[in-house]
């Protein structure tokens, strides 16, 4: 597997709080240099970020982020925003208070309406799971079947991905749900071994940091 083959599974990602406009444009150039799935990045940005990439690159952003307890009304409403402002992939947080309470079929409800806001645009569900249990985690594997992608983690939280949790959805997830790993993912190696694991997608900005430190 060659670095340009794990690049490919990238979304290049900057969501800090204090991102630039300088910032999401350099982020966007190293998406295209190294031919990035896509670029990740602050919804406030989108639209910016579209017309720059002119084409040239995916644009994702998230909903619900970090912490996921938005009402679905505005997550819904956040989803069809991005999607005006050209967003091509949308990456939501679930309710996790719904999954300590067990309330499965409102976050099964919430997925199928904001995966219908998304259209033919591609969605991945944020489950947070370093605050979920084994159990948990294996009942939102069953629960997204309506979202193209399961997605470890936001990278704001106690951690981010693992490789005991890629190799969990991968035995657990429905057979037309891909995989994203997000957060911590600091070498090449180990976005070589989460890809070995089942993960389709890396969510990261330390790979091209790291080429670009070796260029």
């Amino acid at each position: 597997m060659t670095r340009e083959d794990i690049f490919k599974t990238v979304d290049h990602t900057l969501l800090a709080q204090t991102a630039t406009w300088e910032e999401i444009k350099e982020i966007c150039d190293d998406a295209i240099k190294y031919q990035t799935a896509s670029v990740c990045i602050p919804a406030s940005y989108v639209k910016r970020a579209k017309d720059y990439v002119d084409g040239k690159m995916a644009i994702c952003t998230v909903i619900g982020f970090p912490n996921g307890y938005s009402t679905t009304a505005v997550k819904e409403y956040e989803t069809k925003d991005a999607i005006l402002n050209g967003a091509d992939e949308i990456d939501m947080v679930i309710n996790l208070g719904d999954v300590k309470d067990k309330h499965f079929d409102k976050i099964k409800g919430e997925i199928a309406l904001l995966k219908s806001a998304c259209g033919d645009k591609i969605l991945k569900v944020i489950i947070e799971t370093c605050l979920l249990t084994e159990e948990e985690k294996i009942k939102m594997c069953e629960i997204v079947t309506e979202a193209d992608f399961i997605k470890t983690s936001t990278g704001f939280s106690t951690s981010g991905a693992t490789f005991d949790d890629i190799a969990l959805f991968k035995k657990y997830v429905g057979e037309n749900v891909k995989i994203k790993a997000a957060g911590g993912i600091s070498s090449f190696d180990d976005a070589k071994k989460f890809i070995e694991l089942g993960a389709d997608r890396l969510g990261t900005s330390r790979l091209v940091k790291i080429a670009k430190a070796e260029a």
